[in-house]
């Protein structure tokens, strides 16, 4: 593939990202990602056979680019693994800036519309919000470990911080205000918090 084409591909995944999290996938026409992309139709089509094509590619995307902006994040940077998982619900409170499309998730967005129409696109979708969950497991068992912690799986916790974080986007979007996200993110830490404050509490 030529550098051209890597190019025009790459823009169109660019933005798929940028208006879907604006539009919503079912209201963002192909016609839109040519537009903001700067590529042709025959372009779009040359790279991705259908719209349901490009959904699942912009759900792979999206977990290649976060995974980068994850991965060399501040909250890696704590001895303690505990410390490590509130610096990294810290990290996502602090994403929250901008515009309503600047800091929610392209695939909690598309998982919502279609779940149920395009299994393609829902399976792209769960495997990235999945993915990026069990990045935390091995800091969540650590702590358990250090903290004597049990009655739960690493694995369910780590989920657990992607429905919370995944619902304060809808809170965010309906009641059109970062604050619900906000408060949310907050809640969560405190829930985290005193989950493993209490396991401490009842060793004494």
């Amino acid at each position: 593939m030529s550098p051209r084409a890597i190019n025009a591909r790459t823009r169109l995944l660019e933005s798929a990202r940028d208006v879907i999290r604006a539009k919503g996938f079912s209201a963002t026409s192909v016609d839109d990602l040519c537009k903001t992309a700067g590529v042709t139709k025959g372009a779009f089509f040359h790279h991705f056979k259908s719209k349901e094509e490009l959904g699942v590619a912009a759900a792979d995307f999206w977990s290649e680019t976060t995974a980068a902006l994850f991965a060399g994040a501040p909250y890696h940077q704590p001895d303690d693994p505990y410390d490590r998982l509130i610096a990294y619900l810290e990290f996502r409170k602090d994403l929250l800036a901008g515009d309503l499309p600047d800091y929610t998730c392209l695939v909690g967005t598309m998982a919502q519309e279609v779940y149920d129409s395009a299994p393609a696109i829902r399976d792209a979708c769960h495997a990235s919000i999945s993915g990026h969950a069990m990045t935390l497991v091995p800091d969540i068992r650590a702590a358990m470990a250090a903290r004597g912690v049990s009655g739960f799986t690493p694995e369910s916790l780590a989920l657990h911080t992607q429905a919370v974080l995944q619902g304060a986007f809808i809170l965010a979007k309906s009641g059109n205000s970062v604050s619900f996200a906000q408060d949310s993110v907050d809640h969560l830490i405190r829930y985290v918090s005193m989950l493993f404050s209490q396991s401490r509490e009842e060793k004494k």
